[in-house]
């Protein structure tokens, strides 16, 4: 029996029911394998699909012809990219350490196919036929499918790392450290948004999840976890406006410069395929899984049996990824520091705030609160801790103003020296450079000619 967020008991600690995953498990080796290979080909098979459809839409953005040779409407241009890669000469730079820069690519993109292993393509309980055997639409599932999730994403980073390091070369190696910090950045958030879902769903499990969904999509639920995930989203990925790791402008290529044909193309696979996963990552936790939108289901009894919810599944996945095309197609990259900032000043501090009014509400919900009084604590709460901050900030002004005074200052920032250290560096919040001496006007000046005659050296010597 899955765990249910309204049935703790008042007064006990929380308790959570364990899942019901006797459904898994129970295939025969032939049935596993198939399953596998699907899982598979919907990966590569939608990877195809959305590198064509974002030239497409990208195109279609800047009014401009995308691709319309390969195939009917062009629909072979990734299929024409791939043999092209193939064909290319394979090239192993000279001061590059040959065993990890051939097995970067591999670690690169071995795990962004791992994850799709505890996806739910459709309900547990309700089996469909596969040559008169009856099983689960998924391959399987664990009690801890989303940290099993979040682990495999976490071993991706080792392959641009590698890549980076192993080249032997500068770029590619700040590439590679760019990613890693990009990745401990907003993985951090990332978390925090999936513990407001396991809160309301007393859940890790993928298919328990969507299970809890039943009633409302946790996007309604929890909307601040869906944007915070959303974003550290397309961070991980390293997608623009977050694609520092490979920013051309100053990186070359970032940590695959190095590299070419067939390990060129695996990184560029780990790419589409991780935008994949944390796409359907995205549909399972919080747009309701393979579930159908609220009018469909409502009037439709059979929208969520058979075949239909892998539909359901793949339109919420194809919406996400057209999202990440949206952004490539409209937002420029973003300055290094303000991907920091965004991650370590907004996006953790949100998430663990989010987190802690959520936890709260649960707590209140475990004790038989009704939603006013929750509505009434929680909105206490909040306003407190607005006040305590207005306060404060009034408080430090007045110390700081007080300070300047006493050192006789008006209140404008000091000049500083940019060079000082030895080094130059730019100014800090609240310094002010120093200002720059201007050259004469030109009517100020005496105008000397190289080589030219009547100026004055000529005529001191006349």
């Amino acid at each position: 029996m899955n765990a249910v967020p309204g049935d703790y008991v008042p007064g006990d600690l929380v308790q959570l029911a364990a899942e019901d995953l006797s459904l898994f498990g129970r295939d025969v080796w032939w049935l596993v394998l198939l399953k596998a290979v699907f899982c598979f080909a919907f990966l590569m098979v939608t990877v195809l699909f959305s590198i064509v459809w974002e030239r497409k839409v990208v195109a279609w953005m800047q009014l401009r012809i995308g691709p319309n040779r390969h195939g009917p409407w062009g629909l072979l241009q990734s299929l024409a990219d791939g043999v092209k890669l193939m064909l290319k000469e394979d090239v192993i730079v000279k001061r590059a350490d040959k065993v990890v820069y051939v097995l970067a690519p591999i670690v690169a993109a071995i795990p962004a196919f791992m994850a799709i292993a505890v996806i739910p393509f459709g309900p547990a309980g309700n089996e469909i036929s596969i040559f008169g055997q009856r099983t689960t639409m998924q391959l399987t599932d664990l009690p801890i499918a989303v940290l099993y999730i979040l682990a495999v994403a976490s071993v991706g980073i080792y392959g641009i790392v590698l890549a980076g390091w192993s080249s032997g070369s500068t770029y590619p190696l700040l590439g590679g450290l760019r990613s890693c910090a990009q990745m401990i950045s907003y993985e951090i958030a990332m978390g925090a948004a999936f513990a407001s879902v396991f809160l309301y769903s007393g859940s890790m499990s993928t298919s328990a999840i969507v299970e809890a969904q039943a009633d409302r999509w946790y996007i309604v639920l929890l909307p601040v976890s869906f944007i915070i995930y959303i974003v550290t989203m397309v961070g991980e990925t390293n997608r623009a406006p977050f694609d520092m790791p490979e920013s051309e402008g100053d990186l070359v290529g970032g940590f695959n410069t190095e590299y070419s044909s067939i390990k060129f193309a695996m990184f560029m696979l780990a790419e589409y395929v991780n935008m994949v996963t944390v796409s359907a990552v995205a549909t399972t936790l919080f747009l309701g899984g393979w579930r159908a939108p609220a009018p469909i289901s409502t009037y439709w009894e059979g929208a969520n049996h058979g075949w239909w919810p892998l539909l359901w599944f793949v339109i919420k996945v194809q919406l996400l990824l057209f999202f990440f095309i949206w952004l490539r197609g409209t937002l420029p990259r973003v300055r290094y520091d303000q991907l920091m900032k965004l991650g370590w000043k907004v996006l953790i501090p949100v998430s663990v705030v989010w987190l802690m009014l959520v936890a709260t509400v649960r707590a209140l919900r475990n004790e038989n609160y009704d939603f006013s009084e929750i509505v009434l604590y929680v909105g206490g709460g909040v306003v407190a801790v607005l006040l305590l901050s207005l306060v404060v900030d009034l408080f430090r002004d007045r110390k700081e103003k007080a300070a300047a005074a006493r050192a006789g200052r008006t209140g404008e920032p000091e000049p500083f020296d940019p060079m000082a250290g030895g080094f130059p560096v730019p100014p800090k919040p609240g310094q002010r450079p120093a200002p720059v001496p201007r050259r004469q006007p030109r009517g100020d000046r005496e105008l000397i000619v190289s080589g030219g005659a009547n100026t004055e050296s000529d005529r001191e010597e006349g």
